[in-house]
């Protein structure tokens, strides 16, 4: 039976700050107009924490029922090292989405209820992540997912339900977070390239190889620091972006020696910590803007 320690680790609580850095810099935005609602940014939050925990989850059981993790390199996996059934593993990805889903609920009575339709579509669009029997990261579509829903919905959504309306400042946070959140998956699929070839899981590093793979994340790292300078307007406020591109320096510097297997695992836990700093920032800079 799986320990309490056990089922942290299955979370990958490593991942889990990206998942609320685009709620707190959209936050900044909010506060910024004078339009701020707490409750409305919290509940946010929840469903962006428990949407990542439940895609964690989710693809722990599908990816263990397949077979793709017996070689895995990163963090323990419960279903693959037998630590808990695939039953309740399931049990858990569920229970996570149900939580996502009544505080999404709770957004949409509060705020419109055409916003279920965001909802559904993020919740199925976590499960066949991996999940079903044609799991679009299999054939190298995480990465849009991860860009679309982690990045640009959950920035937009956080701003939008607060404002009722976009802003271009808006957009252009979105698409930073968007770029640094799926420059973590790509640094986990960089590392994960050998067993997924072996497992036939075709994502997107598999299919354009090791070097593109990196050139991409780096891409990632130069988009999101950019986006992220746009968006406060290439004022003073530029020396927050140092701060970001100083705390790139140690995940591309890997990247670019070419470390493999699980020297890249400090890459993904560096590339995380970047975003949730870039969602602090956005939070005080915008703010007080």
């Amino acid at each position: 039976m799986a320990s309490l320690s056990d089922w942290v680790a299955g979370a990958r609580p490593r991942t889990l700050p990206a998942s609320l850095a685009p709620v707190l810099a959209a936050s900044g935005l909010v506060i910024a107009r004078g339009e701020f609602r707490p409750l409305l940014a919290a509940l946010a939050g929840v469903v962006s924490l428990a949407l990542q925990v439940g895609v964690n989850y989710a693809n722990d059981y599908s990816d263990g029922i397949r077979g793709t993790d017996e070689d895995r390199v990163g963090p323990m996996r419960l279903v693959a090292s037998g630590r808990a059934s695939p039953r309740c593993v399931r049990r858990a990805a569920l229970a996570s989405f149900a939580v996502a889903a009544l505080a999404g609920l709770v957004i949409c009575a509060l705020v419109s209820w055409w916003l279920v339709l965001v909802g559904i579509a993020s919740v199925v669009a976590a499960w066949f992540y991996t999940g079903g029997r044609h799991p679009y990261g299999y054939y190298g579509y995480g990465e849009l997912f991860v860009f679309v829903f982690f990045g640009l919905v959950a920035t937009l959504g956080t701003y939008y339900i607060q404002v009722h309306q976009l802003s271009l400042p808006a957009w252009e946070t979105a698409v930073g977070f968007g770029a640094l959140i799926t420059a973590i998956l790509v640094a986990n699929n960089l590392r994960d390239i050998p067993g997924d070839r072996e497992a036939n899981k075709r994502t997107l590093a598999v299919r354009i190889g090791d070097g593109p793979t990196r050139v991409l994340y780096l891409g990632l790292l130069v988009i999101g620091l950019v986006a992220f300078e746009v968006a406060l307007g290439w004022s003073w406020w530029l020396l927050a972006g140092l701060v970001l591109a100083a705390l790139m320096v140690s995940p591309a510097r890997a990247i670019i020696a070419r470390a493999q297997g699980p020297s890249l695992i400090p890459v993904l836990a560096g590339t995380s910590r970047v975003t949730l700093v870039a969602g602090l920032l956005g939070l005080i800079v915008f703010s007080l803007r």
